[in-house]
């Protein structure tokens, strides 16, 4: 074990991500504490400041933690596979269990050493007073190791099933968003019910640590809608952090063994052997037969857009229907729950969570689309056979730029019945709605355009997955993470500003949802949008134009 742990733990270390998170964290969390620090020999003495600053400083190190450690939990195992060095690893005296301890152990030391980093800010939190040392402070450490934990063993039982690299990263950040923040959606439908249902979504809010940082840092519960609750959510979180990295850890241990490299592929069912059910069913997830022989491009049609949606994955059509049936039944849901909890929570509120549910989408599936456009081509050789070609570049970017935008757009479109079922509750929502899918739109054009422009810099796919995601991770969170403290340490003027970076504010302004209608941002956003979607675009532009160059 103690082999594996210094291997992995030197091959973060001497990564350029891991240096540049170090740093960043250090600096951003003494930058929190430095603005707040008293000057003129003036201090608050009720503690206010310091629980402000300390609130910052927790959700701050939360979200870093999220960032970091999925991203260097999800490839340890699928990259051993790629290159071919699992199966030494499995053929050497090592116990599988000290295989999996030292990839587990080296990601929560680095984030150990990440957390340790920020130290020094916490220290300056405890000499602002008002902050307890051990149940505030020694507690949030301990969650966060937790939070890692949680994030590794995620990462490693996904990264023992992916095929690929960037395949794993996708899907190790898709499950720790809903590790995060699906597991708190059911206590809002249910809370206040008795039965096994209210239990059971009361236990699953019990996994996200969102709840546990709201009461170290003193602010309301989290899945709660006018109930209080007296019960701390710390040993609850303990309980069921520790069981669920047990319960992965054991799921990983099973299938890490020779069986790995024996995968047999399913053979099969004849369609028409099967039952009515099953045969209506197929017909409609697969209007178009995906296996019949494809059709010639017609010369009309860009040749480049053709080929990025017949080689990926999420770009076949048999995909894409099945991805947009499940965003119209997440839709349709939560427009029946607007019918029957108009009263308590209002239709402004549904419009919110079903914008939240659009750019989530975006957010998680536009980056694995566009980061690689340039570089899987680059990655696989297939970049010297475009450069052979008698395409010219602007052709060449408007086809895979394309291939991403009809992609998102069939996503978003799956997702509008829920909004007309919003105007026909509350007619009055028309204007709103509109106004809110502009935005959304909006939000596509800025995550494609940036996705593109920061993966052309990069010849691996995993590096520019892992780069785009967090730079739009980081760039979504931020503004939220500002507006969770207005007035308090944050003023209305500096929220506001702060939230024109970002069109999901607008969105949610536009569309009245509680905590934004105070914040006018349109058409303001929509500008700043505009100028971020130009500006990537023209550097994406200039990228092909420069590696279509003869070298």
């Amino acid at each position: 074990m103690i082999t594996i742990l210094q291997r992995e733990l030197l091959a973060i270390l001497r990564s350029p991500r891991a240096a540049v998170g170090l740093v960043t964290v250090a600096l951003l969390c003494a930058a929190v504490v430095v603005a707040r620090w008293p000057g003129g020999g003036v201090a608050d003495l009720s503690g206010g400041v310091s629980r402000g600053v300390f609130a910052i400083f927790a959700w701050g190190l939360l979200a870093s933690v999220l960032l970091l450690a999925p991203a260097f939990a999800a490839p340890a195992i699928v990259r051993e596979r790629v290159r071919g060095t699992l199966l030494l690893l499995l053929n050497s005296p090592l116990h599988p269990l000290a295989i999996y301890a030292g990839k587990f152990l080296a990601v929560l030391g680095f984030v150990a050493l990440v957390l340790s980093a920020s130290l020094p800010a916490a220290a300056g939190c405890l000499a602002l007073g008002g902050i307890d040392p051990w149940r505030q402070v020694a507690v949030l450490y301990g969650v966060l190791l937790l939070v890692a934990a949680q994030c590794a063993a995620i990462g490693l039982l996904v990264s023992i099933r992916a095929a690929s690299t960037d395949g794993a990263i996708r899907a190790t950040f898709a499950a720790i968003f809903a590790l995060v923040f699906v597991t708190l959606g059911p206590r809002f439908l249910t809370q206040g019910q008795p039965g096994v249902l209210s239990l059971g979504a009361d236990w699953l809010r019990r996994l996200s640590p969102v709840p546990v940082v709201m009461e170290l840092t003193g602010r309301a519960n989290a899945g709660g809608v006018g109930l209080v609750e007296t019960a701390s959510a710390v040993p609850p979180f303990f309980l069921a952090g520790g069981l669920l990295c047990l319960g992965l850890a054991v799921a990983t241990l099973l299938q890490l063994n020779h069986r790995i490299f024996d995968r047999s592929r399913d053979a099969g069912k004849i369609t028409d052997d099967q039952s009515l059910a099953v045969r209506s069913a197929r017909r409609l997830f697969f209007l178009v037969d995906p296996q019949r022989r494809s059709a010639t491009i017609p010369r009309w049609l860009n040749p480049v857009m053709v080929k990025e949606f017949r080689t990926r994955r999420f770009g076949r059509l048999h995909w894409l229907l099945r991805l947009a049936a499940g965003c119209t039944v997440v839709s349709l849901a939560l427009t029946l729950a607007a019918t029957t909890g108009t009263v308590a929570w209002g239709v402004e509120t549904i419009g919110g969570l079903l914008v939240l549910l659009q750019v989530a989408l975006v957010v998680l599936i536009a980056p694995s689309l566009a980061s690689g456009l340039v570089a899987a081509e680059r990655e696989w050789g297939g970049w010297n056979l475009l450069r052979m070609t008698t395409l010219s570049g602007p052709r060449i970017a408007a086809g895979k730029l394309g291939s991403v935008l009809w992609t998102m757009l069939l996503v978003l479109a799956a997702t509008l019945p829920g909004y007309l079922m919003m105007v026909v509750i509350k007619p009055t929502m028309a204007s709103q709605v509109t106004l809110a899918l502009v935005s959304v739109l909006l939000a596509v054009a800025v995550t494609i355009a940036v996705s593109a422009a920061v993966g052309s810099f990069f010849s691996s796919t995993t590096a520019a997955t892992v780069t785009v995601s967090l730079v739009l991770l980081t760039a979504y969170l931020v503004p939220l993470g500002v507006w969770a403290f207005r007035d308090d340490p944050f003023g209305h003027r500096l929220v506001e500003t702060v939230l024109l970076a970002t069109p999901l504010a607008a969105a949610l302004a536009a569309i009245r949802m509680p905590g934004f209608t105070g914040y006018d941002l349109v058409p303001a956003a929509w500008w700043v949008a505009g100028v971020v979607t130009v500006v990537g675009l023209t550097v994406f532009g200039l990228r092909l134009r420069r590696l279509l160059q003869p070298e």
